[in-house]
């Protein structure tokens, strides 16, 4: 080969302590050139999630004051008709305004991020340019590169639509439960501790599917490095009969790849179903308890009260999974930008002397 044998990569000289201070850094570049349109997306999003909820709770206007009354003839159907032709109305024009706002949303992410991608290849290469040689002698080509495609690609989706989700999801909850309270405090209570059990879980699952991607993200890089130092060095190879060994230390490799790869998809995978299943549990509890409180005079709730609470406990619970369904992509996105910053924090070249430039004769 025309360099030794690799040594692992080296530590990150920076603060990059834990995920917070990566995600930090991520929020920090993003919002370095594009801060006033992440404020026009937050506010897109808390107007698209009001005029989702008004959709929602529509559904107890529409069943209190208009269907049972004019089942029970308190209503007249001409009059029940023509009023709710307006509210009909109303509601398209709130959920056209909802559609304008998730467009936009969705729009101007696409922009923020594929602006901050290019903001962060250029901020790394221009940091690789004064990176001392140590560096290019402890790592191997292909690992650098990994750095720049498979590690900076998964920032992509976290910046373009999981931050968006979880922003979304947030505003969601809070908002659904405060239209949830005002309705039955108790059923809301039942709710909020079915919620535990689901975080709870989500979080378990994620811990575990977090250190396996951050694994996957290494063992990746060292499989690409080896590739590239291998194929570079294919004369090599040949020339001293190192292609068994070639073989035998590349599958090593690739079989801690696949490894790191199973273990974290099985846990990120399994994340969803668990999740839904425990929002399903809830909407059931929640639907048979308010009923039986309903019919017995327990809690003050109407029909069309109980229907719309019963859709705003899914869209309680909903969130969560969403949440947990983008926790593979942030916890990758996470891995890869871990090794980013490890190399922008790595110390540039120093400048010790300086060379004098002579006519040699």
């Amino acid at each position: 080969m025309s360099r030794g044998p690799r040594r692992g990569p080296m530590q990150p000289k920076g603060s990059m302590k834990g995920q917070w201070s990566v995600l930090g850094r991520v929020f920090q570049i993003m919002f370095r050139n594009y801060l006033p349109h992440f404020i026009i997306v937050c506010l897109c999003i808390f107007g698209a999630t009001w005029c989702t909820l008004q959709s929602t709770t529509f559904m107890q206007k529409l069943i209190d004051s208009y269907l049972t009354p004019m089942l029970s003839g308190q209503l007249p159907v001409e009059e029940g008709f023509a009023s709710l032709a307006g509210d009909l109305t109303r509601l398209a024009v709130i959920m056209a305004f909802g559609v304008l706002f998730s467009f936009l949303n969705q729009r101007i992410m696409i922009n923020v991020g594929q602006g901050t991608m290019l903001n962060i290849r250029n901020e790394l290469f221009e940091k690789m340019e004064k990176l001392p040689i140590s560096y290019f002698d402890t790592h191997a080509h292909g690992d650098v590169m990994s750095v720049y495609t498979n590690d900076v690609d998964t920032l992509r989706q976290l910046i373009g639509q999981s931050i968006t989700t979880v922003i979304d999801s947030l505003v969601t909850i809070v908002m659904t439960f405060i239209y949830m309270i005002t309705m039955s405090w108790q059923l809301t209570g039942l709710s909020i501790i079915m919620i535990f059990f689901t975080v709870g879980a989500a979080a378990w699952i994620g811990g575990r599917a977090g250190k396996n991607f951050v694994r996957q993200q290494k063992a990746l890089g060292q499989v690409n490095g080896y590739i590239e130092e291998m194929v570079s060095g294919q004369k090599v190879v040949k020339v001293f009969c190192h292609e068994e060994k070639a073989v035998e230390a590349f599958r090593g490799l690739n079989e801690e790849l696949r490894d790191a790869g199973n273990q974290a998809n099985s846990f990120a995978n399994i994340m969803g179903p668990v999740n839904n299943n425990l929002g399903h549990i809830s909407y059931v509890v929640c639907a048979v308890l308010g009923a039986a409180g309903a019919i017995s005079g327990v809690l003050p709730l109407q029909l069309g009260q109980l229907v719309t609470f019963l859709t705003l406990n899914r869209n309680f619970s909903r969130p969560i999974s969403q949440v947990s369904q983008q926790m593979n992509s942030i916890v990758m996105a996470m891995a890869g930008a871990r090794r980013v910053f490890e190399m922008m924090y790595e110390e540039p070249e120093a400048d010790n002397g300086y060379v004098m430039l002579v006519n040699a004769k």
